[in-house]
């Protein structure tokens, strides 16, 4: 099975993530060495390298694989030639080149938002950020996730995405290997709030008496779909969307910071407190990271919706936990859960309009 992120640092100074054709590439196409000697290096057949530097590049028309190999050729050249670059191009942590930590982390976050039905990531060519959009039953848009240009071009790189097509803003969708390279990283214990909501993190409802005891299992979801799209899709009595995109968007804000939350140094957050009578939010605190920000943007939020609504967008918003199962957690009547979830979000929406201004529902 392939690892993903387990390659060290080469005395190039290229990180661990950058895959094996492109450091071939890399030192034969900016660096001049001979095929023959890759080879011998890797311990592999001359045809074999050659093969990898072809393949890579074709590739070399996606502008964001263009991108990482020139990025990566001037990294290789410095390392060779210190007086002729930049000095910060030494640095693997510069905010062109993301280290393998970042990478993992971001690259989890945003795979999982591009495995969701109908979601792509867009990249203009003038901007230093790329964003996941979803389109809704109606064609309408919503955008989900922001992530640096340079996370997106070591993705592309790698073959997690690809493009649809050209033109001024390029999209891209989901690869079979970044599916694979998703699956591989959640498998070697990612720890987020997705993969901490599979297991059962609050006690359930007691079982009538006389019910067979069944034994704890996992919950799962689909990583197609997260609860909130799912119910977008539903209509009212008069054929109108049951949530409007204004609703999704806050859902979606919500969701955005919560998984930033879990990003950066370790941090225990007992978000379950939410949920409890008389739990307060503004009780914690927050350092002035960009990861304790958003813990801080959630924490707000949550203690502002208070009991009851809180417990809901916190389980359906974040934890991706779906409305049965929710309802019979909170001992609620069956198909109740979506009207206090539409309460919630509206009061969700009201709070980011009220904090951050108007249209801060929106990411990025």
């Amino acid at each position: 099975m392939t690892q993903v992120l387990n390659t060290p640092p080469d005395r190039r100074g290229l990180p661990g993530w950058v895959p094996d054709a492109a450091r071939h590439y890399v030192s034969h196409v900016e660096m001049g060495q001979p095929i023959r000697a890759l080879a011998r290096s890797a311990e592999c057949h001359a045809s074999t390298i050659l093969r990898q530097i072809r393949r890579l590049e074709t590739r070399r028309d996606d502008p964001l694989v263009d991108d990482a190999l020139d990025l990566l050729g001037q990294v290789s050249r410095f390392e060779t030639h210190p007086m002729q670059e930049p000095a910060a191009m030494n640095d693997t942590s510069h905010p062109m080149m993301p280290d393998d930590e970042t990478l993992k982390s971001e690259a989890q976050r945003i795979l999982r938002r591009l495995c969701e039905t109908g979601a792509l990531l867009a990249v203009a060519a003038e901007m230093d950020k790329a964003v996941v959009v979803r389109s809704g039953p109606d064609g309408a848009q919503t955008r989900t996730a922001v992530v640096d240009r340079c996370v997106a071009q070591a993705m592309a790189l790698n073959g997690w995405i690809a493009s649809d097509g050209e033109g001024r803003i390029l999209r891209y969708h989901i690869t079979a290997a970044g599916r694979h390279a998703l699956e591989e990283m959640l498998g070697q214990g990612a720890q987020d709030g997705f993969a901490e909501a599979q297991t059962a993190f609050a006690p359930a409802p007691p079982l009538p008496e006389g019910a067979r005891q069944k034994t704890a299992r996992r919950l799962r979801y689909t990583l197609a779909e997260s609860p909130l799209a799912a119910l977008a899709r539903r209509r009212d009595a008069k054929g109108a969307p049951f949530l409007s995109d204004s609703l999704v968007q806050a859902g979606e804000r919500l969701r955005e910071d919560f998984e930033l939350a879990q990003m950066g140094e370790a941090v225990t957050q007992n978000w379950d407190r939410f949920l409890a009578p008389g739990g307060q939010g503004d009780s914690v605190s927050f350092e002035g990271s960009a990861p304790s920000a958003a813990r801080a943007r959630v924490g707000s939020a949550l203690a502002d919706l208070g009991p009851g609504l809180s417990d809901i967008v916190l389980r359906c918003c974040c934890y991706l936990e779906g409305l049965e199962t929710t309802e019979k957690r909170l001992g609620w009547s069956a198909r109740s859960g979506k009207i206090v979830l539409r309460i919630a979000l509206m009061r969700l929406r009201k709070h980011y309009a009220e904090t951050l201004g108007p249209g801060s529902a929106m990411i990025g």
